[in-house]
């Protein structure tokens, strides 16, 4: 199994080199994530469950780590994460369900089960 909070962190470090070494592209890439996942009409954290179905269905499992994490971050809870996965699923067909069990793992790493299931609360 992938340990997805390392790949976090080593992603983290290796955008952030590239960052000083591409600083052109990354910066305008770094500006256009933050008003793409700014609050709106949706909010950041369902952009980031959207986010997520969509690094199953194209197959990035660093964008999973991602897009996992900062669910988690913007206050997303195991229901709601397992319901996305269950729409990267459904938009994937056969090749989105193995990235979807690789989503399961990311979702368990960052948001641990504690006594059993979460309320969904």
């Amino acid at each position: 199994m992938k340990d997805y909070i390392a790949l976090h962190v080593y992603l983290e470090d290796r955008i952030a080199q590239l960052g000083k070494e591409i600083p052109l592209p990354m910066g305008g890439f770094a500006r256009l994530h933050k008003k793409a996942m700014d609050d709106g009409a949706l909010s950041r954290m369902v952009k980031e469950l959207m986010a997520l179905a969509i690094s199953i269905v194209v197959g990035c499992e660093g964008c999973i780590a991602y897009h996992t994490h900062d669910a988690v971050q913007a206050g997303a809870n195991r229901e709601e994460l397992l319901e996305t996965i269950a729409v990267g699923v459904m938009m994937g067909g056969g090749p989105g369900s193995i990235y979807a069990a690789h989503a399961l793992d990311a979702l368990e790493q960052f948001l641990p089960v504690s006594n059993g299931q979460d309320d969904g609360s």
